[in-house]
Order: structure tokens, then C-alpha cells, then sequence
């Protein structure tokens, strides 16, 4: 299903956007930047997570946004989180504390799926 040239623009400009409030907030406000809980960004387009595996340091905050023309859910297999249903440019966030692995799956559209690896933060005693 080829992608519109409107959904092209507007995924353009949101990582545009995305990178240069990233560059804004770590040049203009130091001292917010440095302290802020770190955030990973997760598309849903074409039926597929992009990327469909990310690696993160506990605390991480991932964010799925809905880039794609029909509604979509995030829902973890662990049941330890779950979304509403995101229409076009809705987005979820979550934020991962416990090292570990978490898969996860639109509610909607089961076949899609994806994995959240969140790592122990650094100084983290990882002994249980």
C-alpha cells in the first residue's frame, strides 16, 4: 500500500519537528534538558511499528504515534500497559521503570507487533 504524498509531508514534518525541539531544548534550556526522563519515538504506519524493536535504559518514556490512515491500539502481551485507540496523529506514552523485555501488539491488528527491551539505567543494581 504506497504511502500519500500528504502522509509523507506530514511524517517529514513531525520528525523534523521532533529533532529540532530535541536540538531547542538542549541548547536554549541545559539544565531541563540534562534532568527530563530520556524519550523514544515509535511509528505506526502501513500496519507496522517502526522501529519494531527498541532498546532503552529504564526510566524511558516510548511514545507510538499513529502516522497511518486507520485507527490503531497499543496493548502489551503482559497486560502491563495499554492504549486507547489512537486515531491518524494520536499518540500513547509510556514509561518503562523494571528492566526486562515487553512485547506488545495493536489490539486492533494483532499480527502487528513489537518489543520494548528496557535496560538497567546506569549506577542500577541489577541483583535481584
Amino acid at each position: 500500500m504506497p504511502i500519500s504524498n500528504t502522509a509523507r509531508s506530514a511524517l517529514v514534518a513531525a520528525i523534523l519537528g521532533a529533532a529540532t525541539a530535541t536540538m531547542l531544548a538542549a541548547v536554549v534550556l541545559p539544565g531541563w534538558a540534562d534532568t527530563a526522563a530520556p524519550a523514544t519515538a515509535v511509528s505506526i504506519d502501513n500496519f507496522t511499528f517502526g522501529p519494531q524493536s527498541v532498546t532503552v535504559k529504564a526510566g524511558t518514556t516510548v511514545t507510538w504515534t499513529n502516522m497511518d490512515d486507520i485507527p490503531h491500539a497499543i496493548a502489551a502481551v503482559s497486560k502491563q500497559f495499554k492504549s486507547k485507540t489512537l486515531d491518524t496523529d494520536d499518540a500513547y506514552s509510556f514509561t518503562f521503570t523494571t528492566p526486562g523485555s515487553y512485547e506488545y501488539f495493536c489490539s486492533l491488528h494483532p499480527h502487528m507487533t513489537g518489543t520494548v527491551v528496557v535496560e538497567a539505567a546506569a549506577g542500577e543494581n541489577t541483583t535481584r
